[in-house]
């Protein structure tokens, strides 16, 4: 088998930037997230330094680990508990439609978009990034926190949402009749409730199938089952990230214990990759022509993720500086926006526009405000921590 140097030396600098970029973060008590997608636009094409042998590497690595993060959140949880979380979460479901997708509907609207691109800037304004938001509990040490499990069940919910919304837009981009895309639409929110449904009734055998003495049998196990269901609920629309948290509430106890073990390593290279990849993704002369557009509806929404976070915490009897951080930590966007993005394509460059520099400025500057709302503390991590979230 013939080894590409330019792939092995592209992605030995990649590794060698991010692990600069991580610890300068963590000296100053910041998630990385920022600089990993500051550093993924400066070596995406039209940045500084393009990778384009490592390019594969990083498109297939963003998708392992934005399925990782969210197995591993919901390895934190019980299905139980969390049924329970989004059944009183539905109210503050439909909240966070009025007030995030409805700024998205009003700005396609001024831009002079058709019907469509209405439909698919809403959808880039209402769509958190269940991705970048799972990292950054684990990075701010908030999965125990009394919000946390406001914060997981609007993401839920709407991931939930995108498998009614994106065969929805998916067929009206394409020129279908809106006949056709609400059946696609119904037959991928009939598909994950059943797996839901399944997931809740039988899911405890989960454990069972995937326990073994050996720690490798363990990390081939979980990880080839997780990439099983993750692909069934892309198939339906329905997103690898609700499919992968899925998996991870069925597993508890020992058998969560030593998925967390044993995925953690894995978990934080491809999690950082994943972050890369956004901005690769990104070109930077994209940025500049909408800016200030871009900037006043990021004001907006991340204002108006802020009052939904507040609500469904609020819910959840959490005090004021729960409410905030709840709030602050809804405000990313990333993987979902950027799918919209590209279903979209040509036919729809405001969208592009406008929401291209909008889902990076939120990726950016959410992280930053989640860092310091709500009397957040500060990273620290002892030596034998350092790497494992």
């Amino acid at each position: 088998m013939q080894v590409s140097a330019a792939l092995l030396l592209e992605l030995g600098v990649i590794l060698a930037v991010l692990t600069v970029l991580g610890t300068a973060a963590r000296r100053f008590a910041l998630s990385p997230i920022p600089l990993y997608l500051l550093a993924g636009l400066a070596l995406g094409e039209g940045g500084i330094t393009p990778v384009p042998a490592a390019g594969e590497f990083v498109s297939t690595g963003a998708t392992i680990g934005v399925v990782l993060l969210l197995l591993t959140l919901g390895l934190e949880f019980s299905i139980g508990e969390f049924a329970s979380s989004l059944r009183r979460h539905l109210p503050s479901a439909w909240v966070d439609v009025v007030l995030n997708a409805t700024p998205g509907a009003i700005a396609g609207w001024l831009l002079g978009l058709n019907g469509v691109g209405i439909v698919a800037l809403a959808g880039v304004t209402y769509i958190s990034s269940s991705g970048v938001i799972a990292r950054l509990l684990s990075d701010l040490r908030r999965l125990g926190n009394r919000e946390t499990p406001a914060v997981l069940s609007i993401l839920v919910l709407e991931d939930f949402a995108m498998a009614a919304y994106l065969p929805l837009l998916a067929v009206l981009a394409a020129g279908g009749s809106w006949l056709n895309a609400l059946f696609g639409m119904a037959i991928a929110v009939g598909a994950l409730i059943l797996a839901f449904g399944a997931s809740y009734r039988w899911g405890h055998h989960v454990g069972r199938l995937v326990a073994h003495p050996d720690n490798e049998q363990v990390l081939l196990r979980i990880l080839g089952l997780t990439l099983i269901v993750a692909a069934l609920a892309e198939f339906i629309h329905a997103s690898a990230a609700v499919g992968a948290f899925l998996v991870g509430l069925t597993l508890t106890g020992e058998s969560a214990h030593r998925a967390r073990m044993v995925l953690s390593p894995l978990r934080d290279l491809f999690a950082a990759i994943f972050f890369l990849a956004i901005g690769i993704s990104v070109d930077p002369a994209d940025l500049l022509p909408m800016l200030p557009a871009a900037l006043a509806l990021a004001a907006v929404t991340a204002a108006t993720k802020i009052l939904t976070g507040q609500f469904a915490a609020r819910r959840e009897g959490v005090g004021r500086p729960g409410q905030m951080r709840a709030g602050t930590a809804l405000i990313a966007r990333g993987e979902f926006s950027l799918v919209i993005i590209g279903l979209v394509g040509t036919s729809f460059e405001a969208v592009g526009a406008v929401a291209t520099p909008y889902v990076f400025i939120l990726a950016i500057v959410g992280p930053v405000l989640t860092r310091f709302a709500g009397g957040g503390r500060p990273i620290r991590r002892s030596p034998a921590s350092e790497g494992q979230a």
